[in-house]
């Protein structure tokens, strides 16, 4: 654990809400908040949750209520090395690590993250769909949602859709379309005071009130996007109640149609407390993660249940094709001979950049919005040439390609490869997938007695 700051340079309006609410508690909280818990939430895409562990070089320990999840026990440069760059895992603090958990996604359902950058949450969500389904990732920051689109393609996902949207033009667009939504609201920051000296600088009683009113108004935008019988998971990752059970008692009074629901019995999940603002006593069907209680700086969530029958006209996930038989053509011999799976024009999309996805999503659902990636980047088109691209290799096994260079983390080709250079190769020429340790980090070409890295140019140091 790293310690930050003493918790007196915290805001003595905060101290003083804190210590009223937690009585005894309030010395375990603040020494708990001033210190970092790093988290690290594990891959599936890339091995079994086991031995990726047991490759991790630092001592660790599970997060108790996500299987995926361990924490450090030591001061480590996780962000840093080798295995976050491809992918291995994501920094992430433990008590975040719930909302996959508590949203509880399946393979094939419709799944959209409201607010997704960075991206920690909806990648988690990915994961436990297995590449099934549909799963939005929208931002409002087109700035945010970049970066979102980059973490998102450094994890292997292929099945989601990367937007930079208004709540209030998806729902105009979406209406009632989403088995769940995840909302991981806007707020004042209180749980990020150990590594977020910004969130400190800025806090006051009014910007937890500002927060609130923008939390009611993105909740209220938000409902008509889930499905009957669908569910939203709301959360933040501060302890104002102003911002947490005052703003979710507010939207069930205004929408009679939601209603919250308990949540499962994670290990240090504890009830809400809707005595601190006078809201109903329902509300302690809510959730709170403490830092003083486990790993983690802390988080609120509410589970809410959308009632009725879902509808039976719900469009499926979209199996169609809209690229031309020659650059069908194209693909199908550049990306086969890579692949050693059939290539498949189910959901195979060019776009007017000339770049080819696979989208899981109609493209009549989403024409008009703004859309960065509208699935799996797959390859692109360029001088009447097809050339997989980076995410594509991203999200392969070692199994699933014709040729394959595994290098290990010390070997000087790594460095040399990530610097866009080539070295001596009398191989068959084409696509060959590099790896490290087994794990995928894009492509180079062989041909004329050499291999020559593709990796991206915005990706090298």
């Amino acid at each position: 654990m790293i310690t930050t700051p003493p918790a007196d340079a915290w805001p003595s309006e905060f101290i003083r809400r804190m210590r009223s609410w937690l009585g005894d508690e309030a010395d375990a909280f603040f020494t708990a908040l001033a210190q970092r818990d790093v988290g690290l939430r594990l891959n599936p895409l890339r091995g079994p949750l086991e031995d990726l562990k047991a490759r991790l070089p630092w001592e660790t320990q599970p997060v108790p209520w996500c299987p995926e999840g361990v924490w450090l026990q030591e001061e480590a440069p996780a962000g840093a090395h080798l295995y976050h760059t491809l992918g291995v895992y994501y920094v992430q603090d433990p008590s975040a690590m719930a909302a996959g958990v508590l949203l509880d996604p399946h393979p094939g359902e419709w799944v959209l993250d409201l607010a997704a950058a960075p991206g920690g949450k909806t990648t988690h969500i990915a994961t436990r769909m297995h590449g099934e389904g549909v799963l939005v990732a929208n931002e409002v920051v087109r700035r945010r949602a970049t970066v979102l689109a980059m973490n998102i393609e450094r994890m292997g996902v292929t099945n989601a859709l990367v937007i930079n949207e208004t709540p209030e033009r998806l729902a105009a667009r979406w209406a009632g379309l989403f088995d769940a939504v995840l909302v991981d609201a806007p707020c004042s920051g209180e749980g990020t005071f150990a590594r977020d000296s910004q969130a400190i600088r800025d806090w006051s009683v009014d910007t937890v009130s500002g927060n609130a009113r923008r939390q009611k108004q993105i909740l209220d935008q938000t409902a008509p996007l889930v499905q009957r019988g669908g569910r939203l998971l709301y959360g933040t990752c501060t302890f104002a109640p102003e911002e947490n059970e005052s703003v979710i008692a507010d939207f069930l009074t205004r929408h009679p149609d939601f209603a919250i629901a308990d949540l499962p019995a994670l290990p240090g999940l504890q009830p809400g407390h809707p005595e601190w603002v006078g809201a109903p006593d329902a509300l302690q069907r809510a959730g709170r993660f403490w830092p003083h209680t486990g790993p983690g700086h802390g988080h609120f969530y509410a589970l809410l249940r959308r009632q009725g029958e879902p509808p039976n006209d719900l469009p499926e996930r979209w199996t169609g094709s809209a690229i031309p038989g020659r650059i069908w053509n194209l693909y199908q011999k550049t990306v086969g001979a890579a692949l050693v799976m059939p290539v498949s024009d189910k959901g195979l999309l060019l776009t007017p950049t000339d770049d080819l996805y696979i989208t899981p999503l109609e493209p009549k659902l989403w024409d008009g919005l703004h859309v960065l990636r509208p699935g799996w980047w797959v390859a692109s088109l360029r001088h009447n040439k097809v050339w997989p691209d980076h995410a594509l290799a991203l999200a392969l096994r070692p199994e699933d390609v014709r040729d394959i260079v595994n290098l290990a983390q010390d070997d000087p080709r790594l460095e040399n490869y990530l610097q866009g250079g080539f070295w001596p190769d009398h191989g068959s020429p084409g696509y060959v997938l590099v790896a490290v340790d087994g794990f995928p980090v894009g492509w180079a070409k062989r041909g004329e007695g050499r291999l020559r890295s593709r990796y991206p140019l915005h990706l090298r140091g």
